[in-house]
């Protein structure tokens, strides 16, 4: 239920969260399932929000255990359609649970369902793909095992920034690995097989995962930049100027607090975004009201529209790197 409330105002929102999202084949975000994404994992639960946003059919999408130890965000994470998946670090004794996690994807397949899975297995704000752990091979070859039509798509998520507000994204989705790649393993050891999953996986996903030292500034401007015409710019200048400034009292304040608690991990921006994403209704809705007791005039509540259009200007404008 809160995922499908969620759903269309995560979408609207990515309108003013990014400025560019360029994507190789739109097309994936129709499949239907059964369907597991494989994913790189560079910028925390903001990876998630982005693909359920963009896909039409939901996505249930695996996080990492710890953050499920409250019940109450438990309870929340899991009307999001998110599964718990521990690793060592976080308990050997609750290790067991990844068994009915994978169980309840296992259901989410026979459903066709779509499922995401973050195949580095940890979050790292970089430009790189990291090793591959073992549970997405694990996964999809536990669905064929049971005869499941299970399709496997990489992903690389590229973003252009980890810490900019309105940053140009591009998503490479590879070719789909299917159960035939299970007739290509020549050894019945399921160390083995998920050692020649990972291998396939690997070479898909070192080709959609931009690979970009941090020094290489001029490269990564040059891989990500999403250039305005000239007529863009005339037209939407001063709505652009206008967003700026009638957003500063609430976007500066959650910029120097997120910056001075999370910019030494990699959450910053999905904290930021959270937070903007969370308050911004409320900002709103407070701008509308005043402008209407200065005013009392109804059509002060058509900011509730004209201000996310200001934003979405400046975004458009603002400085790209």
């Amino acid at each position: 239920m809160l995922y499908s409330l969620l759903h269309y105002p995560a979408k609207l929102a990515l309108l003013i969260w990014c400025r560019h999202i360029k994507i190789n084949n739109k097309n994936i975000l129709k499949y239907k399932g059964p369907l597991l994404i494989a994913a790189n994992h560079p910028n925390s639960f903001l990876d998630a929000i982005l693909l359920c946003a963009l896909f039409k059919q939901p996505i249930y999408s695996l996080a990492r255990g710890d953050v499920f130890k409250n019940k109450t965000v438990a309870k929340i994470l899991h009307s999001l359609k998110m599964f718990p998946v521990y690793r060592v670090s976080e308990g050997v004794q609750n290790l067991e649970e990844n068994y009915k996690t994978f169980a309840d994807c296992i259901e989410v397949f026979k459903q066709n369902g779509i499922v995401l899975i973050f195949s580095e297995g940890r979050c790292v704000n970089e430009w790189q793909l990291r090793p591959l752990k073992k549970g997405t091979a694990r996964l999809a070859i536990a669905a064929w095992e049971q005869g499941i039509p299970l399709q496997v798509i990489p992903l690389g998520i590229n973003y252009q920034s980890f810490t900019s507000f309105g940053k140009n994204i591009i998503l490479n989705f590879g070719d789909a690995i299917c159960s035939s790649i299970l007739n290509v393993f020549d050894s019945n050891t399921q160390g083995a097989n998920i050692q020649k999953f990972n291998e396939g996986l690997k070479l898909q996903l070192q080709k959609l995962v931009f690979d970009i030292p941090t020094s290489f500034k001029l490269k990564i401007v040059k891989t990500f930049i999403a250039r305005n015409n000239a007529i863009k710019i005339i037209l939407i200048f001063i709505p652009a100027f206008l967003g700026y400034i009638l957003h500063a009292p609430l976007y500066i304040p959650i910029q120097k607090f997120c910056y001075s608690k999370f910019s030494k991990i990699d959450h910053y921006d999905s904290v930021m975004v959270g937070m903007l994403f969370l308050l911004y209704p409320i900002y709103l809705l407070l701008f509308a009201v005043g402008l209407f007791l200065c005013t009392n005039n109804y059509f002060s509540f058509f900011s509730l529209v004209v201000l996310p259009f200001f934003a979405w200007c400046f975004v458009q404008l603002k400085k790209q790197f």
